[in-house]
């Protein structure tokens, strides 16, 4: 329990510091830090449609954060998050547009093929890692663009609409991911059944690792994996299965972005969503859990910030700021667990002991 509570304090600290120093920018480029503030959240809360925006907002953030987190946990690093996200959403798209099956058969073929491409993009560095010890923090990176350049190649030859070169078809009725019934709820908002399935990915990511044999060693393996390896465990095995389930995750983001918030995927953009996710998987110091409420958050400061510049004149710059420093502080927590460390020591020290013998006990 008391870990716990240290992780969120943890992460109420780095949102705290960072909306601070936002209040700080606001002040010195002549705002009102309370009135942009209060735009910033009225614009991703004050109707259900703008809350439901910002839930589709965070929904990929929530499978790249979990992609990222999933390896933090087991002692690797995934900034290949962005190219892992544009395979899945590519090959999603290709079957979404290719295969005509009914939707339930169509949407479940775009989920595996999702994962598939994200899994055998993560996949990759975990190989090259246990096979010629590339660091994966630089192969995953190279990924990135090659995913980049391998979409810009496919999209116009194989994908590409009549009228644009630069993106895919729509994809049709039966391959997207939004339903009728829920935009009506959020009364005509992007919401879709991605959310579902990132909710259901952290159920099964958080069960993953605390319930199951395989959580179990690939966790050891990133605490120690010199002594997982004494223990037993195949560490080369165990890094290259951390990596494509990290990758599966983020293609799944692909997945869920382009099939659901989007309607086509285009050539050129590298998906900030993947990079956020590392901002996310911070934030959350690493727990499942933790990442929906960290993309959520995040979901409703992309919501809210246009509605912010819209009716203070405030430029949307300053959230994406407030964001970044958010992760700055989230990156550089360790600062806060020390305070934290302290205060939790000297309110130990300041608390009567438990146990303690009585006077009488103490003399005999």
């Amino acid at each position: 329990m008391r870990l716990i509570s240290k992780t969120f304090a943890v992460s109420l600290g780095a949102i705290g510091l960072g909306l601070i120093a936002g209040a700080i920018l606001m002040l010195v480029t002549g705002n009102n830090p309370l009135a942009g503030y209060f735009h910033l959240f009225r614009g991703g809360l004050m109707n259900i449609e703008r809350f439901g925006n910002s839930l589709a907002s965070s929904t990929a953030l929530i499978l790249t954060g979990l992609s990222v987190a999933f390896a933090f946990k087991t002692g690797l690093f995934n900034i290949g998050a962005s190219g892992q996200m544009l395979m899945g959403g590519l090959l999603a798209s290709a079957v979404g547009l290719y295969v005509p099956w009914p939707r339930p058969l169509l949407l479940l073929a775009m989920f595996l093929a999702a994962s598939i491409g994200g899994g055998a993009w993560g996949a990759l560095p975990g190989w090259l890692k246990v096979k010629f010890n590339v660091h994966e923090v630089v192969s995953t990176i190279m990924m990135n663009w090659i995913a980049f350049w391998t979409v810009s190649y496919v999209v116009p030859r194989y994908l590409r609409d009549i009228f644009m070169e630069t993106e895919s078809r729509r994809i049709p009725a039966e391959a997207s991911l939004r339903t009728e019934w829920l935009t009506d709820l959020f009364q005509g908002s992007y919401i879709n059944l991605g959310l579902v399935l990132a909710i259901a990915a952290v159920a099964v990511v958080a069960f993953l690792l605390e319930r199951t044999v395989l959580g179990y060693e690939l966790k050891a393996v990133g605490h120690n994996k010199h002594a997982a390896q004494a223990a037993g465990i195949d560490i080369d095995q165990r890094m290259v299965t951390s990596m494509a389930i990290a990758g599966a995750l983020a293609g799944l983001g692909g997945f869920v972005f382009y099939a659901g918030y989007s309607v086509n995927i285009q050539i050129g953009i590298l998906p900030a969503q993947g990079f956020d996710g590392i901002a996310v998987a911070l934030l959350a110091s690493s727990s499942p859990w933790g990442v929906w409420g960290a993309a959520t958050f995040f979901g409703i400061l992309h919501t809210g910030k246009g509605f912010m510049n819209a009716m203070t004149a405030i430029p949307p710059t300053i959230a994406d700021t407030i964001i970044a420093t958010i992760i700055y502080f989230a990156a550089t927590s360790i600062l806060i667990e020390t305070v934290w460390d302290k205060y939790s020591k000297r309110r130990e020290q300041r608390s009567p002991r438990r146990g303690r013998p009585s006077p009488e006990q103490e003399v005999k």
